[in-house]
């Protein structure tokens, strides 16, 4: 090493120090006045001798590095979610379920940070990749904002390879500073720090994401044997020798007293952290034991996340409007006063239907209670009625659609549908659905831009997706656009014609299709076409399908302007067939039939019927002598006294999880 390779070293070494004592430690040990000198030494002599600028040194954290797009990475380790509980009696019965299998169980309990799940990835001690959770199995490539992040290390004090992961968040004095800074520039705020930190650390620019001020704290090592470690303490300890941060308020139990403590404590405390939380994780110390508990097909039976019961807050209804769903269905909505309610600000709640709106006596000028339902969705709990003046004004359904003016009709008992099919917001909010996740997954088709697109003439149909590209330049000049952003926008378009059938099935909007009934006309006619030149009794003989799907699907199909749609879509070289998915062949369930009757404490009913199709075995609703096992949890109902006539097999759960590991 020549005399400027020693400086950069010993200038890389001391700045690493300083940021950990700083960020990690909260212990620093030089003054900011000194660290700035030190850097502006460094950037001097890395401006000078560019060839010299190490991955390791603190300069990228102060971003710069430009991406085009972020690549898709496959975790090695699947990223599982957890299991959500809500209450002291799921908590409880989670304890109870352990001690069936671990007779003295330890437990960590750890803060549930409000962020976005990492990987983190070191190469003989340096990283060399940061990515995002994404599905679990594949996520996205985030190396570039994540070197900015100050507490996370660019260089270990060991030279070993090891993956660790955790979660990136905003601090609370960060999102009021970014908040204030987009007021002051006209931008749109923030609703709160979780979305600010996604919304940072998917920035293709990394000096942005190095000005938001990202933090993050550790929590996991997905190989823990390979470094002799056999505990989730010994594993945040060895984390901390590292130069990770660990959240300090971590803590070791080994009883439900002291466990539901600790809950009560925090969430009755939160508030006073620097950081949001919405809930507590505990974990089974021992990885032995992990092991012995196992995984269920999404999430591990050795940990669990309490989530913090949903808060109530109050304020003012101002109005009630109405919306136009795909279908027509007219759906009232509370316009609110703002209010923050569980570190999001909320403007409007759902308000169902009239009879829900008559029933709670619901008024403009009401002051009600309000609180998100399943920690997503607002609505309105109850109105405070000893608050009332006089001046609230009763509530009285509209005659006509709100948007084209067509008398509305009415259906399914308290549901009004707008009958005309050329509806503006019926068009909108089907363009929608069609883009969404579950349907062609064209990322970036929120509500705004389809608004915009249809509104200015370019996106009136669903086929219209696929010819954006020829108005491409024009596109390029509206505000709030640029080539950037439409190229993404296209790219995404481009790649959605590769989906499988039935996710364009799922797409079309046909009436009663929903993403399971695409899923197995999928499964049973393999192309569209075939599909389309199906007969109502066929269709109706294919388990779950039935005669009013099938009538749904023949009416679909039958009319002129959807055949000219599909027509539009095979020319624009979207993908008309089933792409068989690979399954993990299972002898206890390949080409079985089987029926779920009751609870389970280990996977949601979703994950139970997805576990069943990954290993050859098909789902149904009904018990026929064409069953061949019926799957019971807790409370089980008619459905298991039919199986017990017929004399069906019949597995509980424990049964059905061992058989599937086969």
């Amino acid at each position: 090493m020549d005399n400027i390779d020693v400086r950069i070293d010993e200038l890389i070494k001391r700045l690493n120090k300083a940021s950990y004592e700083y960020y990690t430690l909260d212990e620093p040990t030089i003054t900011d006045q000194e660290y700035d000198s030190l850097m502006d030494e460094l950037i001097r002599l890395e401006t000078q001798y560019p060839s010299k600028v190490r991955s390791d040194s603190p300069t990228v954290r102060i971003g710069g590095e430009v991406i085009s797009d972020f690549k898709k990475v496959t975790h090695s380790i699947p990223m599982m979610s957890l299991g959500d509980i809500f209450n002291e009696q799921e908590i409880i019965e989670f304890d109870e379920r352990i001690r069936k299998t671990i007779k003295n169980p330890e437990y960590i309990c750890e803060l549930k940070i409000d962020g976005l799940s990492v990987s983190l990835i070191y190469e003989n001690g340096k990283l060399i990749r940061g990515a995002t959770r994404g599905d679990g199995v594949v996520g996205e490539d985030i190396t570039h904002n994540v070197k900015t992040i100050k507490n996370i290390p660019l260089s270990l004090p060991e030279d070993i390879n090891i993956e660790v992961r955790g979660e990136i968040y905003m601090p609370k004095s960060s999102f009021f500073k970014l908040n204030k800074e987009r007021i002051k520039n006209g931008e749109k705020e923030f609703a709160n720090p979780r979305n600010a930190a996604a919304g940072s650390i998917r920035q293709l620019d990394s000096k942005i994401s190095a000005e938001r001020n990202l933090s993050t704290f550790m929590y996991h090592i997905p190989l823990p044997d390979e470094y002799g470690i056999k505990t989730q303490q010994e594993a945040l300890n060895y984390m901390k020798s590292l130069t990770f941060t660990v959240n300090p308020n971590i803590v070791k139990v080994n009883n439900i007293k002291d466990l539901l403590g600790y809950i009560d404590y925090w969430e009755k405390n939160r508030a006073t952290l620097p950081y949001e939380i919405d809930g507590i994780v505990i974990k089974v110390n021992d990885f032995k034991e992990q092991k012995l508990l196992g995984v269920t097909a999404k999430s591990p039976k050795w940990a669990i996340a309490y989530k913090f019961p949903a808060e109530e807050v109050l304020t003012k209804l101002t109005d009630i409007e109405f919306c136009v769903g795909r279908t027509g269905k007219i759906t009232p909505r509370a316009d609110l006063e703002p209010v923050r309610l569980q570190g999001s600000v909320v403007r409007s709640a759902t308000l169902n239907n009239q009879d829900y709106i008559k029933e709670k006596d619901i008024r403009i000028g009401d002051i009600v209670s309000i609180r998100k339902a399943g920690d997503v969705i607002p609505e309105v709990v109850e109105v405070k009625k000893e608050r009332r003046t006089g001046s609230e004004l009763p509530f009285k359904m509209i005659e006509n659609c709100p948007i084209c003016g067509t008398k509305l009709i009415k259906k399914e008992e308290v549901a009004y549908f707008c009958p005309n099919l050329e509806c503006d917001a019926r068009n909108i909010e089907g363009l929608i659905h069609f883009s969404s996740r579950d349907a062609m997954n064209i990322e970036g088709f929120g509500q705004s831009i389809v608004e915009d697109f249809y509104n200015i003439g370019y996106l009136k149909k669903i086929s219209d997706y696929y010819t954006l590209k020829n108005h491409k330049e024009t596109l390029m000049e509206l505000e709030g656009f640029g080539e950037k952003s439409i190229n993404n926008l296209l790219n995404n378009i481009e790649n959605s014609k590769n989906n499988s059938l039935e996710k364009l099935l799922f797409g079309l909007g046909i009436k009663h299709v929903g993403k399971a009934t695409a899923q197995i006309l999928s499964e049973n006619y393999l192309t569209l076409d075939e599909l389309m030149n199906a007969k109502v009794e066929e269709l109706s003989m294919i388990p779950d399908v039935g005669n009013v799907i099938a009538n749904s699907v023949v009416d679909y199909f039958s009319k002129e302007k959807n055949k000219k749609l599909i027509n539009d879509l095979k020319s624009n070289n979207v993908n008309m067939r089933f792409i068989t998915r690979e399954k993990s062949i299972n002898e206890m369930f390949n080409n079985k039939t089987f029926v779920l009757t009751g609870t389970l404490s280990s996977l949601t009913r979703n994950e139970a019927k997805d576990l069943i199709e990954s290993l050859g075995g098909k789902n149904t609703n009904s018990v026929s002598k064409k069953t061949d096992v019926v799957i019971v949890g807790t409370s089980p109902g008619s459905k298991y006294d039919d199986a017990v006539k017929l004399g069906i097999t019949i597995w509980n759960e424990e049964e059905f999880i061992e058989f599937s590991r086969r």
